[in-house]
């Protein structure tokens, strides 16, 4: 199986989905419901925050990839 396919079936999968949607959830009210003193862990929730994001578009770049190197490889570019 490629990698285009790989990151296509995890980022079609209800279970991947509901589980960086659940973390993303939970590290989005941890950060908003922190103290004003709670500066190490509203910087730790963030930074996990924007590390999801980038699991996803880096996924979603895989994608993007293969899709392109097979219009290349149909028009012979």
């Amino acid at each position: 199986m490629s990698r285009e396919q790989q990151a296509k079936n995890l980022l079609n999968d209800p279970l991947y989905n509901e589980a960086m949607d659940k973390l993303g959830e939970s590290l989005f009210n941890t950060w908003v419901n922190s103290g004003v003193k709670e500066v190490e862990s509203r910087e730790q929730c963030w930074l996990s925050l924007r590390l999801l994001d980038r699991i996803r578009l880096h996924l979603t770049s895989i994608i993007e990839t293969g899709e392109m190197a097979e219009k290349i490889k149909e028009y012979h570019l």
